[in-house]
């Protein structure tokens, strides 16, 4: 799992990177809330972590934004502020738990793994685009109602579309969510990829895979 954690103190953000990344997760750390909006820009993730206490302001208000912009994904929010009424503020902002400070590193990754179980299994595991169907947990899709035959690496490039979908997904971020490759300017590989996807997903009818020039790419029903 992608883990964005977003943590203005050093020994923090290193424990948890360390910790975390020693139980298989990729971590990004950044320390503001202007640096966690730009990795969310640039790179995918799967769960965040966030302090309220930040230098730029509160890390609450970044959970509220993805929140009213529709953004599901699963939220722990870290704080000093041990009152009753604070922690009931952050889960009503739309965290999906809340932990304060000093804590064990034991229980926020027990946490984590609670979290990313109970917000998948809120998940029907279809995402659906106009007539096209993807099941996550099948790994199935259909257009149409037809089954269409991907390669694991097709499905997991138009499951990262999906799961995105009607967001401009740059070439950058889609080789390394798809890829696990940081970038890379002389590879064509993303394009070669919606190429076949096209073929199957798209041919003889209406495009859901659409190009935006000099941004990347977007799936949606237009």
């Amino acid at each position: 799992m992608r883990i964005l954690v977003v943590e203005d103190e050093p020994g923090i953000a290193s424990l948890l990177s360390r910790g975390l990344g020693e139980e298989g997760h990729g971590v990004t750390v950044e320390g503001t809330l202007a640096g966690a909006r730009r990795a969310l820009e640039l790179a995918v993730a799967d769960l965040l972590i966030v302090d309220r206490m930040l230098p730029d302001g509160d890390g609450l208000d970044l959970v509220r934004g993805l929140r009213r912009a529709g953004d599901g994904r699963p939220v722990i929010v870290l704080t000093a502020r041990d009152r009753v009424d604070e922690r009931v503020e952050g889960l009503y902002g739309g965290a999906d738990d809340y932990v304060t400070k000093p804590f064990a590193l034991d229980e926020l990754l027990a946490r984590v793994s609670a979290v990313a179980r109970r917000t998948a299994g809120d998940s029907s595991g279809r995402i659906e685009v106009g007539d096209l169907v993807v099941d996550t947990e099948a790994l199935r899709v259909w257009r149409a109602g037809e089954e269409l035959r991907l390669t694991a690496q097709e499905f997991r490039l138009l499951r990262c579309l999906a799961e995105h979908r009607g967001k401009v997904l740059s070439r950058t971020r889609l080789l390394e969510a798809v890829w696990d490759v940081r970038h890379d300017p002389g590879t064509n590989i993303v394009d070669v990829y919606v190429s076949y996807l096209r073929t199957k997903v798209d041919k003889g009818r209406a495009p859901l895979i659409h190009t935006v020039r000099g941004l990347g790419y977007v799936l949606e029903d237009r």
